[in-house]
């Protein structure tokens, strides 16, 4: 059916099955996976949703280009990427939130603080409320027979040697001046220059793989220190937030990559004819904003 007739409907499709089940094996991988077992599930799990994306938005693209959407159908996907990245500030909010509750309540109250002096006193004498934690309740009960031991060194801007060789600067620096240049693709593209359009595109993408090994970077060095996901609550919600967050970055740099390739190989995309592009600037946009608020709450006043 035209674009100018009514909402399109697809022919029925076992995709949905098959991205649910990849999005099982992926979860249910992962699971086992921090308790104590391999990368198979996991990887299978992977394999199969990259296939039914593959898959899925090849066939979405198809029908676009044979005309098939209609206005309608163009709005759902603009309210589909709203929703889709307003569930993804949901799941940061929950690691924020889990942040904030550890460092003003639980650690307070772990040290004594309030009705719970008696119970600091039995359980871990001796402990005090820090952040970083770098003293566990564990070591302060227990000392060297502790099971729960705190990182040698924490990432936060007290502990570089020099502003100017800490990698969370530059890495801030990189995914903001690419917040920049994605910004600088839509222009070109509004102005119908595809050349401009795809040189800002390839820079972001750069940008975004230059972001992606420098934290691979950052891991190393952290774990050359002991900081890990066992190393007490500040290991655990450290990687967990820059963890996600490169997670999302991942797959951001993949769908600009995406995007591009789309436009250097196939000629896609026109000013008016463009929210592919325009849904997954939208979303790196926001994996920007989530890098300031680590930048400030993990990095800055960790």
């Amino acid at each position: 059916m035209s674009a100018e007739g009514n909402y399109y409907v697809p022919d029925q499709s076992r995709l949905p099955i098959f991205a649910s089940l990849g999005l099982f094996l992926t979860v249910y991988g992962a699971a086992t996976k921090l308790n104590g077992g391999g990368w198979t599930i996991f990887m299978l799990g992977a394999v199969v949703m990259a296939v039914v994306l593959w898959s899925w938005f090849s066939t979405v693209i198809s029908e676009n280009i044979a005309g098939l959407n209609s206005n309608q159908l163009k709005k759902s996907y603009v309210w589909g990427m709203g929703w889709f990245i307003f569930s993804e500030v949901m799941f940061f909010a929950a690691f924020f939130g889990a942040l904030f509750y550890i460092r003003n309540f639980a650690l307070p109250w772990l040290s004594g603080e309030g009705d719970t002096s008696t119970t600091n006193a039995i359980l871990w004498s001796g402990f005090e409320a820090q952040w970083p934690l770098m003293v566990t309740p564990d070591m302060a009960a227990n000392g060297d027979a502790a099971k729960v031991v705190g990182p040698g060194q924490n990432m936060s801007i007290t502990t570089a040697e020099s502003i100017w060789s800490w990698l969370p600067l530059w890495n801030t620096i990189v995914l903001l001046t690419s917040s920049v240049t994605v910004h600088f693709a839509h222009t070109a593209l509004k102005n119908n220059n595809k050349k401009g359009f795809n040189i800002w595109l390839g820079i972001t993408v750069a940008l975004g793989i230059l972001f992606l090994v420098l934290q691979a970077e950052e891991y190393i060095h952290a774990y050359s220190v002991d900081l890990t996901l066992d190393s007490g609550v500040y290991g655990t919600t450290f990687f967990m937030l820059t963890g996600f967050h490169g997670a999302h970055v991942t797959l951001g740099t993949f769908m600009l990559l995406v995007m591009w390739l789309r436009s250097v190989l196939k000629g896609h995309f026109k000013h008016e004819d463009c929210f592919g592009f325009e849904a997954a600037s939208w979303y790196w946009h926001f994996v920007d904003v989530v890098w300031v608020g680590l930048f400030i709450f993990v990095y800055i006043l960790g």
